[in-house]
């Protein structure tokens, strides 16, 4: 739909992470490593691990439950679920028929997408098109993990970065009156972009078509998660960086134009390296890495989550949200409350 009044707005959103917390301190139990040692690559202290029984659909199915009532809508208003996971519940069924069935619906138009970290970004670019196509739409935006399903708890190097959780959106659209918008956070501009010529830098290749299962296997390394991290350092910064300076120029803003920036989850240093190349004062830079870890798709809505409980996110509040994800995928996102 082309007019300039058509506008798309996060009406409601929702987080949840699971009860159970791993510190540092356990891992110090099971890994040649230490506090120290966790904290001061990483910046990460604590994360949140759930049960096994617990899927990642479960995980959204509680999230979800908040954005709608945070929306004020029921779960019957909603015509779409877009679920972005790189952990979904299976193969096949996809998690957002999952989380469909979870919530009580049938008849909803339902996809899985999986760009790792990047999802909740895409996402919203996805939403923006439905949204455009059927304007009377109501979207349910799903970012949602069980990444420790798929961390190797016997590498240090990876088994102390991830952990588990979920951030919902209800996200609709409408014509209005530049005069009088409909309130909400506003959904300003949204860029992506991919390089898969990298892709081998971080990988889950096991039960892929690159490395099948085959009945009897045992499961091996190749089925948990397998990062270069020094070269996904270089690149997350770079690019997160230049992709954010482009999207903020398309839409003829500076960096002083923007109120809070929140990155991809990662890792402290990587929050920290983004911020100093763009120049950003440390308190406009919101991190909750301390607490809940890397969440891959989930990360930015959790800290989201957090920036509202603290006050941090207000009336007139302009937001810049740049991720970085397994592909390589990356994007940026300008969201504005209003």
């Amino acid at each position: 739909m082309s007019n300039e009044y058509f506008a798309c707005r996060i009406t409601g959103f929702g987080t949840h992470v699971p009860e159970r917390v791993l510190t540092n301190a356990d891992f110090e139990k099971m890994l040649d490593t230490s506090d120290e040692w966790i904290v001061s690559r990483t910046g990460i202290r604590k994360r949140h691990v759930s049960d096994e029984r617990v899927t990642t659909s479960d995980l959204a199915a509680e999230a979800a439950r908040y954005a709608l009532n945070d929306a004020g809508v029921t779960a019957e208003d909603i015509t779409h679920i877009l679920f972005g996971t790189c952990t979904p519940d299976a193969l096949c069924p996809i998690s957002a028929c999952g989380l469909a069935y979870k919530l009580g619906l049938k008849g909803v138009a339902a996809l899985d997408f999986n760009v790792g970290c990047s999802g909740f970004v895409y996402g919203l670019s996805l939403t923006r098109g439905v949204l455009c196509a059927e304007p009377n739409a109501k979207v349910l935006l799903v970012a949602a993990e069980r990444l420790t399903s798929r961390a190797n708890m016997q590498d240090r190097s990876t088994a102390v970065l991830f952990g588990d959780g979920a951030g919902v959106f209800v996200v609709t659209a409408g014509m209005e009156r530049p005069e009088a918008p409909k309130p909400g956070l506003r959904i300003v501009d949204v860029i992506l972009k991919s390089d898969g010529s990298l892709g081998d830098l971080l990988t889950i290749h096991g039960g892929g078509s690159i490395h099948p299962y085959h009945l009897g296997d045992v499961v091996g390394e190749e089925y948990y998660l397998h990062m270069n991290g020094r070269e996904v350092f270089k690149y997350a910064v770079r690019y997160m960086a230049q992709i954010s300076l482009e999207l903020l120029a398309r839409n003829n803003l500076t960096i002083a134009d923007i109120d809070l920036v929140i990155p991809h989850q990662a890792n402290q240093r990587i929050i920290e390296a983004v911020g100093n190349r763009l120049a950003l004062p440390e308190e406009k830079v919101f991190s909750v890495v301390a607490e809940y870890g890397n969440t891959s798709a989930a990360s930015i809505p959790l800290a989201l989550g957090d920036a509202r409980r603290l006050g941090r996110i207000r009336p007139g509040t302009r937001m810049l949200l740049p991720v970085f994800g397994g592909g390589f995928t990356w994007g940026a996102a300008i969201l504005q409350v209003d």
